[in-house]
């Protein structure tokens, strides 16, 4: 039987594009570089006196514990609710921010209807993140005719992030906007000029000595020590 040259042609072509590699068919979500995260939040309730924004002393000890063991964290978005009236519920939340600013946890006012009267309910908002499967060099680099990037690509960007955010909670939605909590803030400037700044060798360096005259100098070397 004698084939016609166009039936040929198209045969052929069709074991040349059987040959090749499946590169055109490669899309991004064959290496997803995506952070995951996953919601830790937990809820803490405390009880004061009736009528007073005097804590109950065995809540305040529990609480003091928490934050001194890490299960409420300076990295945790903590959000009181307090009941009562405006300004009793104000002071109330002002005794909860007392107790944890001690601990550099810096707490947040967020009003709510549902608490009860002599009650203050503490928002722990917590976030575990899990960073992609990096590196990723699934896509074959050889024959890319689609002139996509490559697998890989971003891997390091997105592992980082995940790596250095302070507050994972802020990769869902930004810090609410207000003034700056002051406690934490002059407590780095003290442990600054005390010498008492850790790094990450958890060696003391950096110790500033006054001088006379008013000027300041800076002392080589580092000591070994806690803050």
């Amino acid at each position: 039987m004698k084939l016609h040259p166009s039936s040929l042609t198209v045969a052929l072509l069709l074991a040349l594009a059987s040959c090749g590699p499946p590169i055109s068919q490669y899309t991004e979500s064959e290496a997803p570089k995506r952070l995951t995260l996953d919601d830790a939040t937990t809820h803490v309730d405390v009880r004061f006196s009736p009528g007073s924004a005097v804590m109950a002393s065995g809540d305040a000890a529990r609480l003091r514990h928490l934050a001194a063991t890490g299960a409420i964290a300076p990295a945790d978005r903590v959000l009181v609710s307090a009941g009562g009236n405006p300004a009793l519920a104000a002071a109330r939340v002002g005794a909860v921010s007392a107790e944890l600013v001690r601990y550099g946890v810096v707490a947040s006012a967020r009003p709510r209807a549902d608490v009860a009267p002599d009650r203050a309910n503490i928002e722990v908002v917590r976030y575990l993140v899990t960073l992609p499967p990096c590196p990723n060099w699934s896509k074959e680099p050889a024959n890319d005719f689609t002139n996509t990037v490559e697998s890989n690509f971003r891997c390091a960007n997105v592992s980082n992030l995940g790596r250095m955010v302070a507050n994972p909670a802020d990769l869902v939605s930004g810090q609410p906007l207000g003034l700056a909590a002051g406690p934490p803030a002059v407590t780095a400037v003290q442990r600054y000029l005390e010498g008492r700044v850790t790094s990450p060798g958890g060696a003391v360096t950096g110790s500033t000595t006054a001088t006379p005259g008013g000027g300041g100098g800076t002392s080589g070397g580092s000591t070994t020590g806690t803050p």
